[in-house]
């Protein structure tokens, strides 16, 4: 299984939730900040429908794989 941090930051004269290189949009506070996070990393958790689902790697190859609705990550937020 997966782990999924989302982490809070200033940013945009604001506060935000940030996972790898991507920011959400920017709350007036850090609490506001924290509550949407914590929403996502919900959302995240959530099980779905398995797809079918095609990506491209890093090199430019196309993949299809089967991405099973059960799969889900566990998901935190950090400080």
């Amino acid at each position: 299984m997966s782990e999924v941090k989302y982490k809070i930051v200033e940013h945009d004269g604001g506060w935000a939730y940030k996972l790898g290189d991507v920011f959400s949009e920017t709350f007036p506070t850090h609490e506001a900040a924290i509550r949407a996070a914590e929403r996502a990393a919900a959302e995240q958790r959530l099980p779905g429908p398995s797809e079918t689902i095609e990506y491209e790697d890093e090199r430019g190859k196309w993949h299809t794989e089967r991405a099973e609705g059960t799969d889900r990550p566990q998901t935190d937020v950090v400080d």
